[in-house]
Parts: C-alpha cells; structure tokens; sequence
C-alpha cells in the first residue's frame, strides 16, 4: 500500500499551474480601540471578519467542532483581534497562569499575519484563555521560529459560553514595505482544542499543500499605516558572585564579575532592522535541557539560548547548517542586519570574540587575542520559491576559515519542493595547513495530509571544515529515503495511523561503505494529545576500521488526556559500539538499554513540577558485565504568580558509574540546584535573580582531589542578579 501510494503520487508531479484565487477580507478602520467586555455576552456582533473555521487536525478541512468568531480592525498606531470562543463544554477548556510562550498545552487562538504577502514567511500572535502571550516567525521549509519576541498587548477571559480573547499588535513591532495607497496582507486565524488534539483555521490550510503562508487569505483595506519611527535601546546590567574549585590547584577561589552593556536597534525603511551592541548581553539565565552526552561518536548539538543571536536567526539558515552561533563564544562588539529589501531576504553579521584567545593558555603569543567572525546572506524569493547565498569568515592570528555557498528552494507543485546548496570552504590554521574542500546536498521532498515523502543526498569533503558551523561529519556521501503514510479513520478516539520507511547508506570518498540503517516505525495518534509509536531498526557502521553490525527495538508514548498531568515514556533495547574501550583495547559491541520518563504535574493553576529521569545503559554482549551506566534526573518546579512574576527551581543529578576496565570515561556524579526569581514585564524590559550550586563526588585533602561514592563537595557556587530595561522610541 506504502510503495503503490508513493508511485503514484510521483506519477502526478505535474507542470505548475496558476493558482487559484485566495479568499480575502477588508478590514476596517476602528474610531475607538475594541474593548474585551464588549464581547463577554457571547453574542453575536457586526463586523464578524471570519467565523468558518475548518480543521486541519484531526479531520482536514472539515468544520471546527466549536464555533469561534473572528473581529478585525485598527487605528494608525495598532492592529486588533479580538476572539469569541465557544465550547459545547466549557468546563473542558484548558486555562493556567504559564510563564510566557508556555501556550500550546492549553486552548489557544492566534493570527498569522503575512505582512510583505510574500508567501515565505509570517509573523505568529497566540494568546491562551487568560491572555498568555506566544510569538513568533513561520518560514518556509523552516522550522517555526519561537525566539522572535515583540511588545504587544492581549486579554482573556473565561466565560460561562467559553472564552474570550483580545490582541493588541502595535504596527511599530511589525515590519512590512512602505506603501503609498492600501496595502495587502496575507491573514489567517487560528484556535487549538487540545482535549480534542484539534487545530482550526480560517480560510482552511489543509496538509495536502506544503505551503503554509500560501493558503492565507488577503487582507485588503489597510490604509495611512507604518512602524514609523523605532529606534530601541535595551541597556543591562549584570552582578555575578561565585566561589568555586579550582581543580588545578587545588583549591577554593573566589570572584565578583559586573557587566554593563547595550543593544540598539534602528528600522530603517519599514523593513530593514539594523542593530548594534557593545558588550552583547550573553547571559544564559535558562539552563540546557538534559541531554546523554557520554559514548557519542558525534559531537552533541545543543540549541542557541543568547537573546542577540536568537532574533531573526531564520534568515541565516540553510539546508547545511553553516552558522552555529554557540561557536561564538564572548563577542564584546558587532552589528547585525535583518530583514527585506524589494524581493530579496538579507542578513548580515559581524561580531569579535574574546573567547578564542583567553580559551589559550598564558604563555600562548595568542592568548587574550580576539577572533573576527563575519556572516552575510541574501535570498531571492519569488513565490514559493527562493534561491540565494551565504558566506561566512572566521579569522584568529594568522589562521582563517572562509566559506562561499549557494542555495534553492523550487516549488514543483501544491505537494513538491525540491532543494539543492553547494558550499566551498578555504581554511589556513595557526600552523599553515591549508585544506580547501566542498559539500553538496540535493533533497526532495513531498508534504501531504496522507504521504510523505523525503529524498535526500549530501556529499561533505575530507577536507572540509566549518568555524562557524554544525557539520560533526566529513567525508560522506550519504543518501536518505523517507516516506510516511498515514490513515485518518473516522473514529472517536484514534485520529491517523501508519507506516514509516527510513533507509540510509553512507560511503566515504574512497567508496567504502561506512554505514547503513534500515527503520520500520508505525504510529498511532489518538485525540487529547496522545501518541503511540514503535520502531525496529537494522543497521551497521564501520568505526575504527571494524565494521558493526547492530539492531534496535524501539517504543514512544506520550499523553496529555489528563488536564493535571502530561505522561512520556520511552524505552529502547538494541546493541551499539562501546566508542571508548581503555587503551590498548578495541572498541567492541555491546549491549544497549536506554529509557526515559517525563512527568509534568499541574495541581493547580500557575503551578507546575516537572520530573524527568534518563537512563543510559551500556553493557557486554559475552559476559554479564557493566560498561557503564549512565542516570540523569531532574526535578524542576516553576510557580507562575503573575503574569509577569515567576518563581522557578531546578535540582539536576548526572550520574555516570563506569567500569575502568571496559570504558575511557570518568566515575563522576554530580548534584545542581538552581533557583531563579524572575519578573518579566515584556521582551527586553526583565529582572532575573538567580542562585545556582554544585556538588561533585570528590574530597579535597592535602594530597590533592580524591574520588568518592557521593556529590558531597562543594564545586562551584554562584550568585547572580540581571536587570534589562527597554526604551523605544
């Protein structure tokens, strides 16, 4: 059924035709901002801009199963929506005070405004029953962007009919081309039912297209609008206290840090965001999600949390990940521009970094120098598609790294889209070594509500090297196959279920073989948030010359049907590579079991504990003997008060218990508390107070470190306060 459903939906890959009309609707101009108690009756009002919402899950393009009614309107300073929300059981609606962007575990609304009507990417306004805000960029053949933060108002209420919502979008946090006469935008509303794991929009967007922003409706009437001025000064302030261990000594030492620094922002044209920093504020106040680090062949990628590289970093991506911004360690100046220019997408960066020189050690002629690190991209969209270029130049002493790369996204029909990027990269180290080496990657893909459908191929040279970049692999030639298909029964409870198919086969340049997997997951999907998903894998790898010949039994499941509590578990056997024998030994095969845990409670509104605890296990296959065991928990309990004002506690244990004799790898547990006070008026005006400690399982004697069972010592201590504050003119 897969194969047959795959062949003929390559058969009907068709020329492109015109596309069809959009539905629209004119927006009128309000003589006074709307009022939310004007909407609790529930009853109906002129001026309703959209009311058939049609679903996109779990029954395509069928009628909402709740009624929701849409109002439009705006003045010369702001665009308001307002949402009247219905439910057949309003007892059933989900509603807690959640800190900011925590929104789509309950009922939520939300416009989409396409404002350049581009059809590549849209801003995203959502805001929960009691007014919780979410915000960010939907770009395509992009992952959804929730880093972009903007100032913006909204209200709800619960209701005895449902709930109401209003947003208040000031045309200042928007950009969008000058225009002399009316504008038009492309516009689409949103409302999420989780007990019935439902989406809804208006017009209908339906899976069976890949385009998204595409299936807007236009928004005609917009008249004697712009950003106007915007100029933003975000000044901060940071005092650190810290006592901590040092291990080379050892001994106890202590140190007192303040920092000040500022970031501006300019609009230049409506459209074009141009900013500056002087000592960038690159405090990290949100600790990274627990990850298993140990045994991994590959370096382990962990996601961008600093608030200057988070803004509008969709304008720097492509299919080959060539700017990872955690590579840029401790920038103390730069400049960043962001934004459209006619039909072109344009970004630029350039930046220092501190970090490259004091990482040296004293005696080193480089130590304290600084890197340069400079980042420029332009993309041409036309319609749903879009070629462009990015190079990227990082320079430390005498040493250089520069690459040139060229990428597109061509849209064959409503389901295909193909993608293609070659990159050349010239690198000189300190030493004058000089490699100069290319990658290519081709992808092709299907996106529809039943098949999927993913043909992938990237070659990445021996010798190519990236500074600035995420690429843990060179000398590959690896082809990837995935296709999905999914059944949607007209059942109560089970909303889609089907196969999958992955298979993957990496060479090398000399054409050795180095790696193959063959999956075969199956999936159930069920309403009120809930999943079931299994997988089987057989693959091999070749690794230190030895070839591998490995398997894995999988099981996911996950459910949200409880308003009080959120269920994960995973679990899975297999064998894999001990990576890192003693020395003198060769890695060998051995047995794996991993597992995972997450719980989150939420015994009352503004309250909630989440528990998470990961398991890695890595044993012989000839004898009943523990390579090593890795536990990984945490425990973390966030009050929400207000709003604005939160109270969050993290308790971590890492626990990697290993045996010497069959592993390169460390005993160590580690125990972390973190206790952070926030108040966060909006994006850029906050104050965080935060108290972090942690204990590692060793003693200090007089003879130095000495190795325990228990995380009893104390290794670093550290108090921290941060304050921002947001001018914008």
């Amino acid at each position: 059924m897969l194969l047959s459903a795959l062949l003929s939906a390559i058969v009907a890959v068709s020329p492109q035709q015109a596309p069809p009309s959009r539905p629209s609707l004119t927006i009128t101009r309000a003589a006074a901002p709307p009022r939310l108690e004007d909407f609790r009756s529930g009853e109906r009002r002129d001026g309703v801009a959209a009311d058939a919402f049609l679903q996109r899950e779990p029954n395509d393009l069928a009628p909402s199963s709740e009624r929701t009614e849409t109002y439009i309107s705006y003045d010369s300073t702001n665009l308001y929506v307002v949402f009247v929300c219905h439910a057949k059981d309003p007892s059933r609606i989900r509603a807690r005070m959640n800190r900011r962007e925590a929104v789509f575990n309950d009922d939520f609304v939300g416009v989409f405004l396409d404002t350049f009507n581009d059809h590549q990417r849209a801003y995203m306004f959502v805001v929960s029953p009691l007014g919780i805000q979410l915000d960010g960029i939907i770009s395509e053949g992009q992952e959804d962007d929730y880093s972009f933060d903007t100032i913006w108002q909204s209200r709800g209420e619960l209701t005895d009919f449902g709930y109401v919502a209003l947003i208040s979008i000031p045309f200042k946090s928007l950009r969008f081309p000058p225009a002399n006469g009316p504008r038009t935008w492309g516009i689409s509303f949103m409302r999420g039912i989780p007990v019935n794991s439902e989406s809804a929009f208006w017009p209908g967007i339906t899976r069976r297209k890949t385009s998204f922003t595409g299936q807007f409706a236009d928004l005609h009437g917009l008249e004697n609008v712009s950003p106007g001025r915007n100029i933003q000064l975000i000044p901060y302030g940071t005092f650190t206290g810290a006592r901590f261990l040092d291990r080379d000594v050892p001994a106890y030492d202590t140190a007192a840090d303040g920092r000040a620094g500022i970031d501006a922002k300019v609009v230049a044209r409506d459209s074009l965001a141009i900013d500056f920093t002087l000592n960038p504020d690159f405090s990290q106040v949100e600790s990274d999600e627990p990850q298993v680090t140990v045994n991994q062949r590959f370096e382990v990628f962990f996601p961008e949390k600093r608030p200057f590289f988070l803004e509008n970093a969709g304008y720097f991506q492509t299919p080959v990940n060539l700017f990872f911004s955690r590579r840029i360690a401790d920038p103390q100046v730069g400049g960043r521009v962001t934004g459209k220019v006619g039909g072109w997408a344009v970004g630029a960066l350039a930046l220092d970094d501190r970090g490259a020189g004091q990482s040296l050690s004293a005696d080193d002629p480089l130590h304290d120098d600084r890197a340069f690190n400079g980042v420029a991209r332009a993309r041409r969209e036309f319609g749903d598609s879009s070629i462009g270029g990015l190079v990227t130049a990082r320079s430390f002493g005498s040493s250089f790294n520069r690459i040139a790369s060229a990428d597109t996204r061509l849209r064959l029909n409503a389901q295909w889209f193909a993608q293609g990027q070659a990159a050349i990269a010239d690198t000189e180290s300190v030493d004058g070594t000089h490699l100069r080496d290319a990658t290519y990657s081709a992808n092709l893909n299907r996106s529809s509500r039943n098949l999927n459908y993913v043909l992938d191929y990237t070659d990445i040279g021996r010798d190519f090297r990236t500074a600035l970049g995420f690429v843990p692999r060179t000398d590959i030639r690896q082809a990837t196959q995935f296709a999905s298909y999914r059944w949607h029964p007209k059942s109560r409870r089970l909303t889609s279920f089907g196969p999958n198919s992955f298979v993957q086969a990496t060479w090398d340049h000399s054409g050795q073989l180095q790696d193959w997997a063959v999956r075969y997951p199956f999936s159930f999907d069920f309403k009120a948030q809930t999943g079931l998903f299994v997988r089987h894998t057989q693959s091999m790898e070749r690794f230190n010359g030895i070839e591998f010949r490995e398997y894995e039994n999988l099981i996911n499941a996950s459910t949200s049907y409880w308003a009080w509590l959120d269920v994960g578990v995973y679990a899975a056997t297999g064998t894999r590579p001990n990576y890192y024998p003693p020395s003198g030994v060769l890695p060998a095969l051995a047995n794996f079991r991993d597992a995972q845990l997450s719980l989150t409670f939420r015994p009352a509104s503004g309250l909630r504990l989440d528990e998470t605890y990961i398991y890695s296990h890595l044993g012989a296959r000839n004898a009943p003997q523990t390579i090593f065991d890795n536990h990984i928990i945490r425990s973390k309990v966030n009050y929400q008060f207000t709003r604005e004002l939160s109270l969050r506690a993290i308790l971590d244990y890492n626990g990697v218990l290993s045996n010497p004799s069959l592993v390169s790898l460390d005993r160590t547990k580690h125990l972390a508390g973190d206790i952070l006070l926030t108040y966060l008026v909006h994006p850029g005006t906050a104050l965080y107070i935060g108290y972090t400690d942690g204990y590692d399982s060793v003693n200090l004697t007089n003879s130095g470190l000495v190795p325990t069972n228990t995380p009893t010592t104390s290794t670093g201590r550290q108090f921290f306060v941060k304050t921002s504050y947001l001018f914008r003119f």
